[in-house]
């Protein structure tokens, strides 16, 4: 019976050898939960298959580097998260000006985020946020911790983008009565 290598060793391996065997074992490890979570942030099944895909392609090209700090699972799980929000946002160069040409129009706008935070001196924001539904929560969490827009949000929770904007007032207002 073969020994079984750390997640470590096997990272090694396929960094300096290019290791198939420690490659296969390092993707029955990891590539099940990367993708279970990965679903729980997006419902279309083939983009998270892809980026799954794509991350461990990363690692086995070695333009994803692990640095030996903190595990492996969180490694992985950034990459896989930033692929993503990536694949999203459509990382070309045309979604890239589109992105940055809506901050730059919309900069001097303060979101109603701002303002609820800015209102918030004494208030109990993780309170208050622990008290919304998991449902208005998710779309908080897409949208203003992840940045994503209503149309991505709506992508990655597996719902119409006008349930996106409805549940997003929702825990706004919920978020202001709580705070006030």
């Amino acid at each position: 019976m073969s020994e079984t290598r750390s997640d470590g060793e096997l990272l090694r391996a396929v960094a300096a050898d290019a290791d198939r065997r420690a490659f296969e074992e390092l993707y029955r490890r990891y590539a099940p939960w990367l993708t279970a979570r990965l679903r729980g942030r997006c419902a279309d099944a083939a983009m998270v298959d892809d980026v799954v895909q794509e991350t461990f392609l990363a690692v086995w090209r070695g333009s994803a580097r692990y640095r030996e700090e903190g595990d492996v699972a969180g490694w992985l799980w950034r990459i896989g998260s930033r692929r993503l929000i990536d694949v999203l946002r459509g990382d070309g160069a045309r979604g890239r000006l589109r992105q940055t040409l809506a901050r730059l129009r919309h900069r001097d706008e303060v979101s109603a985020e701002e303002r609820v935070l800015a209102g918030v001196e004494h208030g109990d924001l993780a309170g208050a946020l622990t008290r919304l539904s998991p449902e208005l929560r998710a779309v908080l969490q897409a949208t203003v911790v992840d940045g994503l827009t209503t149309r991505e949000a709506a992508v990655l929770l597996g719902i119409p983008p006008g349930t996106v904007k409805t549940r997003a007032m929702r825990a706004r207002r919920q978020l202001r009565e709580a705070l006030a």
